[in-house]
């Protein structure tokens, strides 16, 4: 009877094994929000990092955050690192692709507390309610 836990243990190991190494390694998350401006307003908000202060949640959680920028001040080719504390880690984002008040493509690279690199992108449609 003793012998079959660790056979039993074994068995759930490989099915949990086999399980995780047969899921894809990439993921899509989505969000949408209607904004009561049209695109044209809304855009350089996002194709210029020195503006996200102004509105990116991820910028007031620690208040002591170091940011640096490079490249041009917007569109492609601008880029944005940051360095805080636990909660925000460090990393770097660097606009790939920018089309005026209609999509911008981010490399999005976290460095602390564990790296990774995904792609972000905004997409804006205008709206009847963003006239």
């Amino acid at each position: 009877m003793l012998r079959m836990i660790p056979i039993g243990l074994a068995v759930v190991a490989v099915v949990l094994v086999l399980a995780i190494a047969t899921r894809s390694p990439t993921f899509h998350v989505e969000r949408s929000i209607a904004i009561a401006a049209p695109p044209e307003r809304v855009f350089p908000h996002v194709d210029d990092f020195h503006a996200w202060n102004a509105w990116s949640p991820w910028e007031k959680i620690d208040p002591q955050l170091q940011r640096s920028f490079s490249g041009p001040p917007s569109g492609a080719g601008a880029s944005y690192a940051w360095e805080g504390d636990r909660n925000v880690g460090a990393g770097r984002m660097t606009i790939t692709k920018s089309a005026p008040a209609s999509r911008i493509v981010i490399r999005l690279e976290f460095l602390k507390p564990f790296a990774a690199t995904n792609t972000a992108t905004f997409t804006f449609v205008p709206t009847p309610a963003g006239a």
